[in-house]
């Protein structure tokens, strides 16, 4: 029997981030889907490594553990110097762990203003301030990825048939998705009727990730290799491609999982739409374009290896970038909260983060 999540029209949806009796709960992605596991984290540290590990990803779920995990560093019984030093030092931990994805720093800069706004109070007061700023940061971020599905929904026709890439859906977010949220919107206004799932090497989080989560909300969808998407799109298979971002610069220029601008060039040479979703907290306005973004390098271990068996000769060397950038020339539409942008970008975007 197939599972069900909450329809994404209310604010009880299912997500990989829980507060409870004084900790972060943090669904184990790495295990999915053979296993459904929860992370208890009572310690930043615990919070660093799960985000590290890609135990909770996807840039706007990292932003909202990352704002848990500053809570979790703060002591009641910590005072004065012994206070900042521990924020300080909770901070920049966190900010270590993942380079590309800009909601991590958008969270952790809010956080350091809401403890410099009650450092004077004490430790008890600070960690009750983090707590209910990161509990309403969770909040409005599942509230954003609602008002992102309503907008996106609105750019299908009926019987599109749809191509994802990595997994952007409740896995990644604290709500109901940025890219898998509006595909599955748009299934239940019957305008999508299939999903191209690409398996999205090396880690498989189009095979693992999204294809549990389109399991569970009954939406049709079969999973192909990453280099069958230039024949799926020449034999006319695909009217539509969404994907999600970790970062999006003034210009429109967009950071996601390696993989996608090859995706985004093969739309383009087909014709067919390319849109990201992703919430005004994936806007980077400092940045002017995609050349100033860095991008994450992981371990070669991640290609040469699948869940501990060797793929590869030994002696073997890789380079594994975990993000490439596509041009905002290759994108139809930026879909956010607020509604979708559309080049010129640098005028669009400016607008929609200004937005109030």
């Amino acid at each position: 029997m197939r599972r069900t999540m909450p329809d994404p029209g209310t604010l009880e949806v299912f997500s990989p981030i829980r507060w409870q009796d004084g900790k972060l709960l943090l669904l184990e992605q790495t295990l999915l889907p053979a296993e459904e596991r929860w992370l208890s984290c009572s310690r930043p540290e615990d919070v660093a490594d799960a985000i590290r590990r890609l135990a909770v990803r996807g840039a706007p779920a990292i932003g909202v553990a990352a704002a848990f995990g500053l809570v979790l560093g703060v002591e009641p019984s910590q005072g004065g110097k012994d206070l900042a030093s521990a924020f300080d030092a909770t901070y920049e931990l966190l900010l270590r762990t993942r380079p590309t994805a800009v909601n991590l720093r958008w969270a952790l800069e809010q956080g350091r203003q809401v403890f410099a706004a009650h450092a004077a109070s004490g430790a008890q007061a600070v960690r009750e301030a983090l707590l209910a700023w990161a509990l309403a940061v969770h909040r409005e971020d599942i509230e954003a990825n609602q008002r992102m599905a309503a907008h996106g929904a609105e750019l299908f026709a009926a019987g599109d048939r749809v191509l994802t890439h990595c997994n952007a859906g409740a896995l990644a977010t604290g709500g109901v998705g940025t890219a898998i949220g509006v595909i599955a919107t748009a299934w239940r206004q019957g305008k999508v009727s299939h999903v191209w799932v690409d398996e999205t090497r090396p880690l498989l989080q189009g095979a693992r990730l999204t294809a549990w989560e389109l399991d569970r909300l009954g939406v049709p969808f079969q999973v192909v290799t990453d280099s069958s998407v230039g024949a799926l799109m020449s034999r006319n298979l695909v009217d539509r491609v969404v994907v999600g971002a970790d970062r999006i610069t003034a210009n429109g220029d967009t950071a996601n999982k390696i993989g996608t601008y090859t995706v985004a060039v093969l739309a383009a040479r087909h014709g067919v739409p390319f849109y990201v979703a992703a919430p005004r907290s994936t806007i980077d306005l400092s940045l002017a374009d995609g050349r100033s973004i860095p991008i994450e390098e992981r371990s070669p271990e991640e290609v040469l290896t699948l869940k501990g068996v060797r793929l590869a000769p030994e002696g073997a060397r890789a380079l594994n970038f975990a993000f490439d950038v596509t041009p905002h020339e290759l994108i139809a539409g930026i879909i956010t909260e607020v509604g979708v942008a559309q080049a010129p970008y640098t005028e669009t975007l400016r607008r929609q983060f200004e937005a109030g």
